[in-house]
């Protein structure tokens, strides 16, 4: 029997590579999105025009904030299995626009739990972020490591899901599995992402911001392989250990059928050296303007992947030079 799938944030970044993904895999894709204006709203209707084209995929215009629509919808389609993807995304943003991230990032994932509960599904994964991370220092960063200094509200919205879905876990015995996923890029990306906006400027002979004066790493993470990695742990559901405690076990899983994993590539890559290989693909120099760290950015993420590996079969075949190739070419025929 075909597993119906609901996709939340279809038309973001992610969520179109996955529901593309998962509709060839021959899934039920039922795919949402409010379609908001963080970010240009013509690339996210391109992304639908092409998912729109598959014969198992399906959106609906809908806001998470609409509780009633989101009741409704659930009621009417049945889902085996939820994948929330839906946030309001960016770091700087949540400085200056606080109120977005807990209408989308709380309110919004609250409507999603609740319907869940009244609906039951297999399983519920949701998006969360290396930004949980926040000010920590040991690296590479691991499932056990504290997160409870976080260091831009985007982050305490997203450590704040974690802990709302582990309750609704163990109150409701709702599997969930929460994905921290480390700097993705790609074709299709976010124009607010900094290789993206670094490709604009570039293309353009403008200036870049190069922030901390270039000393920065970050994980970068190709989407295939972060999509692949959603696909294989769809039918991975976590189950309760209520053997469970918190000196002996990864603090990745609990009692209740609840688990996090990092998602990322496990090899962080130097800001400068990201450039380099960015203007050697786009043939073409960067001007540079080197600043300041600016509030809510971090020095380094590294993703410990091991207890993603011990679980799935998870692989980052995409080399950086190959990501970044790929973007460029897609970056041209889309742009320029």
């Amino acid at each position: 029997m075909t597993q119906k799938i609901l996709v939340t944030g279809a038309a973001g970044f992610i969520g179109f590579h996955l529901s593309n993904l998962l509709a060839e895999k021959d899934f039920e894709i039922i795919g949402i999105d409010n379609l908001n204006d963080y970010y240009d709203v013509t690339l996210k209707e391109r992304r639908l025009e092409i998912l729109n084209e598959l014969t198992n995929f399906k959106f609906l215009k809908i806001d998470l904030k609409d509780k009633q629509n989101i009741n409704k919808l659930f009621e009417e389609e049945e889902f085996d299995i939820v994948i929330n993807l839906a946030a309001q995304a960016g770091v700087r943003y949540s400085i200056t626009n606080p109120d977005a991230y807990v209408d989308s990032n709380l309110i919004g994932f609250m409507n999603i739990l609740e319907a869940c509960r009244h609906n039951p599904v297999k399983h519920l994964l949701y998006a969360s972020s290396s930004s949980v991370y926040g000010g920590n220092k040991v690296a590479p960063f691991s499932e056990n490591h504290n997160v409870d200094h976080p260091v831009s509200l985007y982050a305490a919205t997203k450590k704040s899901n974690e802990l709302m879905a582990h309750t609704y876990s163990h109150l409701y015995g709702i599997p969930t599995t929460g994905l921290r996923f480390f700097t993705v890029y790609g074709p299709w990306g976010r124009p607010d992402m900094a290789y993206f906006s670094f490709a604009n400027k570039i293309i353009a002979g403008e200036t870049i911001d190069v922030y901390n004066h270039g000393k920065m790493e970050r994980d970068f993470t190709y989407i295939d392989d972060i999509v692949k990695g959603i696909e294989k742990l769809l039918l991975n559901i976590p189950k309760e250990n209520l053997k469970w405690n918190e000196i002996e076990d990864s603090k990745g899983t609990s009692f209740a059928p609840y688990r996090i994993f990092n998602i990322g590539n496990s090899s962080p890559v130097p800001l400068m050296e990201f450039i380099s290989i960015l203007e050697d693909k786009l043939g073409k120099k960067a001007i540079k303007n080197y600043i300041d760290m600016q509030p809510g950015d971090v020095l380094k993420t590294y993703a410990d992947v091991s207890e993603l590996e011990k679980t799935i079969e998870f692989n980052n075949t995409t080399f950086l030079e190959e990501g970044i190739e790929k973007f460029v070419l897609w970056y041209k025929e889309y742009y320029v």
